[in-house]
């Protein structure tokens, strides 16, 4: 019973859809989108999850009762876990801290054990992803290390299902494909199959701006400084193993805020809700495909769905606090508020809510305290401290309304108050109410005012 459920589950990896782009300028070009982001586990590392799985078994590497390990940002983890746990082996994952959340929650729903590891180092760090996976499968008995990066399983699984499946859906008639870098998988498979069939085949790179890759296609040369980004999945540090780039000859350095916005504008536009590598390969092939002077039929891909970061790529206030999504300027303080009332970004409560509805809220948003508004003006805050002194007697009081326990002794700033007014509130351990009158702008806390000087400072 067991090997038929698996069966119908890993029947359903791969064998995605075409859709095109019809919405969105693309220039003289057709653009079309390889939809990875329907595979079961929601990204094209389903293919490559399952294939090193398969490929380790059939040689003995992983044996009934063995511990599956590998170094993730995320999707080849969610990709072997999906088939590991269900054909019952333990799973054991490294990440880098930049990694959504969602997919974190994800993998431990899975039953894998996370290790979460530092994003700001190179290899040869103790705290490096890669080197810390390696040295656990060395640590646990039983353990393959699935290695992505050096593993040939990986390429072979583009090599035998994704390429084969571009070009019978394209009914052989393609001019070029735009993928990103990651363990290289994708691109290599790619290669192998359309130097094969198709040897004019034109493959464009889109490459996070930071990562060393667009500028080795185009010097050939492997640069020591790499910057950071925070887009998830693409781009190096250093060249894979089992990277095949020499059929690349167009290399595109995406800015994390143009891959961010371009997954937004794919979702508003097309209808197609995708991840942030997704927005980094879908700009480089629009500046691809606009600067085409004949017409061509384009392919990238829709490398995983985007519900694994609807509380990075698709939320305006995390948006903004990276500095990837940017607000009309007022010049006083104002600006530093991270969630701002107008647009409809704070989490408030009424007077005559209970308790208990003001800790349900502040719970499920992660909040410490919370605006208290009445007929849409501020009247007071409840924090977590206002409910604790409360309900700790009585359970019951939980049901008394939030005006009995609120503060409403409010000192407030004008926006035109000065940086020193605020740090004296915020150096008193209290947030800083930005309101004039009756208008209420925000809450600055001292974490906004951090994020504010990591913009600004240089």
């Amino acid at each position: 019973m067991q090997d038929l459920s698996q069966a119908a589950l890993f029947s359903l990896i791969g064998n995605t859809p075409m859709v095109e782009v019809t919405r969105i300028d693309t220039g003289p070009c057709r653009l079309f989108l390889k939809l990875e982001s329907q595979n079961p586990g929601g990204s094209i590392k389903d293919r490559v999850g399952r294939a090193m799985i398969e490929a380790a078994e059939r040689d003995g590497r992983l044996q009934p009762g063995g511990t599956v390990v590998e170094a993730t940002a995320g999707n080849t983890g969610l990709g072997l876990a999906l088939v590991a746990r269900i054909k019952g082996y333990r799973v054991v994952l490294v990440v880098p801290d930049k990694m959504a959340s969602e997919k974190i929650l994800h993998l431990k729903a899975l039953g894998a054990e996370i290790h979460l590891t530092r994003s700001d180092v190179g290899k040869g760090h103790p705290e490096y992803y890669q080197d810390y996976a390696a040295r656990l499968a060395r640590e646990i008995p039983g353990a393959w290390f699935a290695d992505q990066f050096n593993n040939p399983a990986n390429p072979a699984a583009h090599e035998t299902t994704t390429a084969p499946e571009i070009w019978d859906q394209m009914r052989h008639e393609l001019d070029a494909i735009v993928v990103g870098v990651g363990s290289s998988g994708t691109l290599t498979g790619l290669s192998r199959f359309f130097a094969r069939v198709q040897p004019d085949l034109e493959f464009v790179l889109a490459d996070p701006k930071g990562s060393i890759l667009a500028e080795y296609v185009e010097t050939g040369k492997v640069s020591e400084v790499s910057g950071s980004w925070a887009v998830e999945g693409i781009g190096e540090d250093f060249i894979p193993s089992i990277a095949d780039m020499s059929r690349v000859k167009t290399a595109y350095s995406i800015s994390d805020e143009e891959s961010f916005n371009t997954a937004r504008d794919l979702l508003r536009q097309e209808g197609i809700l995708a991840g942030s590598s997704t927005g980094t390969l879908l700009a480089a092939a629009l500046r691809y495909c606009r600067a085409q002077t004949t017409p061509k039929r384009v392919v990238t891909f829709v490398c995983d769905t985007g519900t694994r970061y609807l509380t990075k790529v698709y939320s305006d206030g995390w948006m903004v606090d990276q500095g990837l999504l940017h607000r009309p300027r007022t010049g006083d303080l104002r600006d530093l508020i991270g969630r701002r009332f107008d647009d409809g970004e704070v989490i408030t409560v009424s007077p005559t809510d209970t308790l208990l509805t003001a800790f349900n809220r502040m719970r499920s948003a992660d909040l410490a305290q919370m605006p208290v508004i009445d007929k849409g003006k501020l009247v007071g805050l409840i924090d977590e401290s206002d409910l604790l002194l409360h309900v700790t007697s009585d359970r019951e009081h939980f049901k008394a309304p939030v005006s009995g326990t609120m503060t409403s002794d409010l000192q407030t700033l004008a926006p035109s108050a000065g940086m020193q007014q605020l740090r004296d509130i915020l150096d008193r351990g209290l947030t800083a109410v930005i309101a004039e009158g009756d208008h209420f702008y925000g809450l600055i806390t001292r974490f906004d005012l951090l994020n504010h000087l990591r913009r600004t400072l240089t």
